[in-house]
Parts: structure tokens; sequence; C-alpha cells
């Protein structure tokens, strides 16, 4: 047993601050929160905390691991005036020069990053057309390595090899969440990485494909986790070739229930939004993606029941994404205050509920001991009525400290239990190779 020893411990939903506590670490679960813990159990080891500000574990909920050897690339890259000329001349062929080395690399950097920036999980949507059996795997040996939890799914599309490219995306969802099933039974350590059954996006997914995800959902217990709507292209595309509403189109194959995953939906209807929030699906924002990619500003977060936020592969500060997210919605006109995106952030957590079948995002007893320690000297009063303007407008990714996952401090005093220098280097080399098979490609 661990107590971690006097503690400002904050929740953003419900909102919570309680000062000069402690809290009991058993395992991989809280076994209690409060004052004197020490004391009440005098055989558990302590950590000296000296008032840091400790969290739930903050949660990326959707991202991108294979883009993490992207940044300053200097593959040629033609003009990408508007969504679909960048999906095609940048991030297709990315995703298309990916081989095994390269991806492990890729999911390793971003897994140590996601938790330097306070993450203790993400999820993950995955995509290397040249590597698609045993992908998933060699993402979660990355998720392992760094300690970091989360999820994964393989995007699953006709957009380079027709039908039989679609299948091999399928397969290998359902191949790897019975790999997880498995070493569930057999009882195999750490159980740090979940699956969903992923998809690109309506418009590159024809009804066959869709019914293979269905098929897909049910065989293995799992959720959709897919993009929609992130351009007005995906919206013309179904009415145009289908006649439907997008989400309306997949329901169809029974793809919409309590554990789908929608990124983006910018543009998705009011009957798709009532669709959405009667299965009690979550909507996942990304709002630095959508001012990179030019696609415009979700007006209808005010109407999303499960609102979650991510980043689209724009690294993992969440602290950062949260801040966006709620200046943009400023800039944009909307209603919502600090306190609505910290409920966000926080929705990240309910999705792991959900997956995990545990309980996750509170400081209480039963809870997952997924922790986010801050430095954090408050220049005026921390109270749960404003905790949320604190993230706003003050504490960020800066003031992590360390980071505890399933009970075990991954990353502590701000440095990893390993050297991540070879890491980097050999990321490095990954890229440049990466990026040369770029400019291979046609």
């Amino acid at each position: 047993m661990l107590i971690l020893k006097n503690v400002t411990a904050v929740q953003l939903h419900p909102a919570m601050v309680q000062e000069n506590v402690d809290i009991a670490i058993d395992g991989d679960e809280i076994l209690a929160v409060g004052p004197a813990l020490t004391q009440r159990f005098p055989e558990a080891s302590y950590k000296e905390m000296h008032g840091r500000v400790v969290m739930p574990g903050i949660v990326c909920s959707h991202n991108h691991f294979y883009s993490g050897l992207s940044r300053g690339i200097q593959a040629k890259i033609a003009p990408c005036p508007d969504f679909i000329s960048t999906l095609k001349n940048l991030w297709w062929r990315l995703d298309r020069a990916l081989d095994e080395e390269s991806l492990y690399y890729s999911g390793l950097i971003c897994s140590l990053e996601a938790i330097k920036s306070g993450c203790t999980a993400v999820i993950d949507h995955h995509a290397s057309p040249a590597y698609i059996a045993g992908s998933l795997d060699t993402l979660r040996n990355a998720f392992i390595k760094a300690g970091l939890r989360g999820m994964t799914c393989f995007e699953t599309t006709d957009r380079n090899g027709g039908l039989k490219e679609l299948q091999a995306g399928v397969e290998e969802n359902i191949r790897f969440a019975k790999h997880i099933d498995a070493a569930k039974e057999k009882g195999q350590q750490p159980y740090l990485v979940e699956a969903h059954i992923g998809a690109h996006a309506p418009f590159t997914v024809p009804d066959a494909g869709l019914a293979m995800l269905s098929e897909a959902v049910k065989v293995t217990g799992r959720g959709l986790h897919i993009h929609a709507a992130e351009d007005r292209y995906d919206v013309s595309h179904s009415h145009h070739h289908y006649g439907k509403d997008l989400l309306a189109r997949l329901a169809e194959y029974d793809l919409i229930d309590s554990k789908t995953l929608i990124a983006h939906g910018l543009y998705l209807s009011a009957d798709d939004i009532k669709l959405l929030n009667d299965k009690d699906g979550f909507l996942v924002h990304n709002a630095r993606s959508n001012m990179n990619n030019h696609v415009g500003y979700n007006h209808q977060l005010t109407g999303i029941r499960n609102l979650a936020l991510g980043t689209d592969g724009i690294g993992s500060d969440m602290f950062e994404e949260m801040k966006f997210a709620f200046f943009k919605h400023r800039d944009a006109g909307g209603p919502l205050w600090p306190d609505s995106f910290a409920r966000a952030l926080t929705n990240g957590n309910a999705l792991l509920s959900r997956n995990f079948h545990a309980k996750f995002g509170r400081l209480e007893a039963g809870y997952k001991a997924d922790l986010t320690l801050c430095d954090y000297a408050s220049p005026t009063p921390l109270l749960p009525e404003n905790v949320a303007g604190h993230i706003a407008f003050g504490l960020g990714s800066s003031s992590v400290h360390s980071v505890m996952v399933n009970g075990v401090m991954v990353y502590e005093d701000r440095q990893f239990a390993f050297d991540c220098e070879p890491i980097y280097a050999q990321a490095r080399k990954a890229a440049a190779r990466m990026w040369q098979r770029m400019d291979a490609l046609n």
C-alpha cells in the first residue's frame, strides 16, 4: 500500500477541492481519501507531496499516434487548398509509408509525451495500409513500454485497396480485441490497453464495409470509433451516394450505441445529434485540429449529451486543448464557460469506464489509481467553484510533476524510470526513413 501524503485533491467534475488530505492506494485502486491516513494505515509506505495538486488522470479521447513522426516533416507535400487535398497529399501518404519500426517509435514517442503532458490514458485511432496485420500489437507494445493506459483500433477504409483492404482492417480490429480478451482470461498484466472497432469516415466506408464493421462490433462487444462530419464533404457524399444523414446510415447497421465514439461531428444534422444522444454515444471535439485543417467550428456543442475532448494527432497536451476549446468557443460567440469544458475533459474517464469495465475519474475509494500530480502555487483561492477557471487561465502541462497509471508511478519528479534519449535518437532515424518512403509514393 502507498499513501500520497499531504495533497490538494482536485476534481474537475463534480468539482471538488480538498486541501491537506492523503490518498491511500492499494494495488491499482484508490483505497481511501482523507486526513491522517498514515495513522490509519501505519504499515503503508508513503510519499510526501507537499500540498501538490492531485487530480484524476487526464484522458485524450481521440488521437492519432501514427502521426508522431510528422513533426517538421520534410517530405515533399503538394499544396493543400482544402481538407480533402490535405488528407490525400499529407496524411494518406504518411500512413502508407509506415512500417513496423516507424509505427513503434511513433507510438512510443507519443506515449511518452502524453504522459509528460499529464495524460494517464489516450484513445488512439490508427492507420497504416502497408502494415495492417499486427499493427495494433505494435502500438500496444509502445503503450505498455511507456506505462500509458489507452485504447486503439485500426482505421478501416477502402481508399487504397478497395474491399480487400477494408476486410483486412476489420480482421485486424477483431484479432486485436480477441487477443486482449485472451490475455485478460489468462490474467496477464498489465491490462492497460483496450480496443475499439475502427473506421476512417463514412465517405471511405461503403455499405459492405459497414456490414463487416457491424459484425465486428457484435462478435467483440466493442464500440465503433470513427470520424464523421469533420468536413462538409463527408455529409454531401452521404447524401449524394446514399440519400441519408451520416449517423442515420451508421445506425442502420447497429453501429451507434453507448460505446460509440464519433470524432469531430462539425456538420452533423439535428437528427443525427438526437440519434447520438438517444443512443448515449460520445462526440469528441478536437478544437486545435479543426482550426489547423480550416474545416470550420462546431456550433452544436451545447446540444451534445456526452462531449469529450481530443487532439486528433496534435500532441496530447489536454490542458492546452481545453484552453483552446474554451477560447475558440468564446471567439465563436458560444455561451459555455470553462466548467463545461472541464466536464468534457473529465468525460474521457467516462469513456474508459465503459470500455475497461472499471471506475475512473474520481478521487474516491474503488476508483482506478490513475492520477495526475501537479505543482501549482495558486495566486488566488483554489475552490470548487473556480477550479475550471484555474485550468483555463493558469494550470498547464508545464505544472505536471508526476503521473500514476494503474497504481504505478510511470513518471515521477519529471523523470521516467528509463533513459529516453536513445528512444528519441532512434525515432529521428525512423522518421527520416519514413519521409523518404513518402517521397517514393505516387
